[in-house]
């Protein structure tokens, strides 16, 4: 079962590696391309993302110190250190 944001390590593949499903303690990617026909095939897809993206949604909504928006750079630096080549 992929718990979303638990590690940095899993990777849920949906249809082989049609769509990934890559987890972060931050963020979430999901990349690729599915395709859901209506057989036994296109359910059993479906419902690996329902359960994934199920996932996902409960773990924000249970974040009481979620954020606006998770910072995409590294902070500022805040001092400085000599440069050993001068």
């Amino acid at each position: 079962m992929f718990k979303a944001f638990a590690n940095d390590t899993d990777v849920l593949n949906i249809q082989g590696d049609a769509l990934t499903v890559t987890n972060d303690p931050v963020r979430i990617v999901i990349s690729g391309t599915l395709e859901l026909t209506r057989d036994r095939v296109g359910l059993k897809a479906a419902l690996a993302l329902q359960q994934a993206i199920a996932s996902v949604v409960d773990v924000l909504q249970r974040d009481t110190s979620l954020p606006e928006r998770v910072a995409d750079e590294p902070p500022a630096p805040t001092s400085t250190v000599d440069n050993p080549f001068v």
